[in-house]
């Protein structure tokens, strides 16, 4: 359809507002013409996280001389005349203000070729400026070059994020397109690296296999309802698969890809009584009505909309995901036979008890796990002959165990009064102090028999990258292989069960969006992150030997009454209280 230059009374309808706020705006703008183009092949090439270079390219329709000087021109658009036509939008883009304002801020090429031309046109935009317009030989569709973004703004330059940041933005993006897109074949490059390349073959999950890695593409569940008028399609993670905030929880509308607070709570509700609070699933839902039910004329970044009658869409979200959980969550199994742990297997002691048997979690995924030996015998109650171990709190006394409740909290008396300790806080605590205290002539690592290989979204692994360094110094190897792929060599020695892999992905998953700890912080936080991974979950039954000997390590802890996230390892319930509950001293 040719372009043309909208009518003034169309303009003053359009929601007015900066369409370019970071390299990330660039990239949405011009990805979301090349669908609208018809495109099946889209390649986007960027150089230092956008600020050097943006530049994507399609198999579009095209546009002839007459388009590209009208496209650079605001408000130009082939995607609607009249201010009637913002309720019946069948495109992505329709604002017509995408590309002058990426050609006003940095410098702007554009190349393209309709199928039914002999030769293509190319046109620059400088600062604001347009340069000439000449023919040039190319293949059919277009190619959009932005760069030296904000060169001529420098203020906006300034405001910008680190790199990591503004890259992450853009890897979320083209990933979250090609999960609405699976039909297109998308290849993503960063600094001549690949990130992220798709089939096109159409299967979403296979799209999702390359974004999140075969074993959770494996696990989600799809998702399929219609009614009144109303298609949700899609894939949701079943109640064992959980985040730890809310990003991966994705909608598009007409193959929009939009935040929307709303949808976000019918799907918790969806949820609700099935996962811990605090934990989060990851949903992909495509929600197909007709256009004229929302507004997408609602912000410059067209990332919100407006349904005209939300109650009925948010209904039918909300029908869909739990009818997917109901109908085809599996019945949990073992994922491995019980296997019987010794002590030996652990430090290398002599055995006189085997290991704890694992139950599933109430927190995360659950993981064997073994302490030292203990000495029955030196774990009886006698404060007199106790003597505080170098670096122990002294103010923390001697404790003498009774038993476990609810597979979670382990009950000791002291000299003081009972004492309840949450097992997953105060091993997080003691492996903790363990990894970090650790005299650097020791051995540090253990080699893995089978190197386990970690894959990683995008913007996931451009973070674990970074902090590779710091991973090693703990006593991880870890190395690239492949796109936003890692295999693990060798964990801590300390660690001698758990899933590696779920650790490496503790790293990353917790991470904000613009994070960026103290240098002196960050290894602490990762550190902490990987033992709250690694320790001995909520839920699993701990033999007598096992809880002794938790016992007497967090009495060697350093700082042992909280986890190095600051929650409680116990909580204390004197005999003056006990008393007074009782009724033997005081008012109850």
């Amino acid at each position: 359809m040719t372009i043309k230059i909208l009518a003034d009374d169309v303009i003053s309808k359009i929601a007015a507002g900066e369409v370019i706020e970071r390299p990330a705006s660039v990239v949405k703008e011009l990805i979301e013409n090349a669908i609208d183009a018809g495109a099946n092949e889209i390649s986007i090439r960027v150089e230092d996280s956008g600020k050097k270079l943006i530049e994507v390219s399609d198999n579009g329709c095209g546009m002839n001389a007459e388009d590209l000087r009208n496209a650079i021109q605001r408000h130009a658009t082939s995607k609607l005349r009249d201010a009637d036509d913002l309720f019946h939008i069948h495109t992505l883009g329709f604002r017509g203000e995408a590309l002058a304002a990426a050609g006003s801020v940095s410098r702007m090429t554009i190349r393209s070729r309709m199928v039914s031309d002999l030769n293509g046109q190319k046109i620059t935009v400088d600062s604001g400026n347009i340069l000439g317009l000449k023919q040039e030989s190319m293949p059919a569709g277009t190619i959009v070059s932005v760069e030296n973004l904000f060169c001529n703004v420098p203020a906006r330059l300034k405001f910008l994020k680190s790199d990591t940041t503004e890259k992450n933005q853009i890897d979320t993006l083209v990933s979250r397109y090609a999960m609405a897109y699976p039909s297109i074949h998308w290849q993503y490059t960063h600094n001549q690296r690949p990130v992220l390349a798709t089939s096109g073959n159409g299967k979403a999950r296979e799209v999702l296999a390359s974004i999140y890695g075969i074993d959770v593409a494996r696990q989600l569940l799809d998702v399929d309802l219609e009614e009144d008028n109303i298609h949700i399609s899609g894939f949701i993670s079943p109640v064992a698969l959980t985040r730890s905030n809310r990003r991966e929880m994705i909608f598009f509308v007409n193959g929009r890809w939009i935040q929307d607070i709303q949808l976000n709570s019918a799907v918790m509700r969806a949820y609700q009584s099935l996962i811990m609070v605090g934990r989060y699933p990851i949903v992909i839902l495509s929600i197909e009505m007709d256009p004229e039910e929302i507004d997408v004329n609602v912000h410059p970044s067209k990332a919100e909309i407006r349904f005209r009658s939300a109650d009925k869409v948010i209904s039918a979200v909300h029908r869909s995901v739990r009818f997917g959980l109901v109908s085809q969550s599996p019945v949990p199994e073992l994922s491995k036979p019980i296997q019987w742990q010794t002590w030996a297997e652990n430090r290398s002691l002599t055995p006189n008890v085997s290991s704890a048997v694992s139950h599933p979690a109430d927190e995360e995924e659950n993981t064997d796990i073994g302490f030292p030996q203990a000495d029955p015998n030196s774990r009886t109650f006698r404060q007199e002959n106790f003597v505080s171990p170098a670096g122990a709190a002294s103010r923390f006394p001697i404790l003498r165990w009774i038993g476990q409740i609810g597979g979670t909290y382990i009950l000791a008396e002291g000299p003081d009064g009972l004492y309840l300790i949450d097992q997953h806080a105060a091993h997080e605590r003691v492996l903790f102090e363990e990894l970090l205290n650790r005299p650097r002539d020791e051995s540090i690592s253990q080699i893995l028999l089978d190197p386990e290989v970690v894959q990683l979204p995008p913007w996931q692994a451009d973070l674990l990258e970074k902090n590779i360094p710091i991973l090693e110094k703990l006593g991880f190897e870890i190395e690239p292989f492949g796109p936003s792929a890692f295999r693990i060599i060798a964990i801590p020695s300390i660690f001698k069960k758990g899933n590696p892999a779920a650790a490496i992905r503790s790293v990353v998953e917790d991470f904000e969006e613009d994070e960026e700890p103290l240098k002196a912080e960050i290894e602490n936080l990762i550190a902490a992150r990987v033992c709250k991974s690694m320790a001995v979950k909520g839920g699993q039954i701990l033999s007598d030997e096992e809880q002794r000997a938790l016992i007497r390590d967090l009495e060697n802890c350093q700082n042992p009454r909280t986890c190095p996230h600051g929650r409680p390892t116990m909580i204390h319930l004197s005999i003056n209280l006990l008393e007074q509950q009782f009724g033997r001293k005081g008012k109850i």
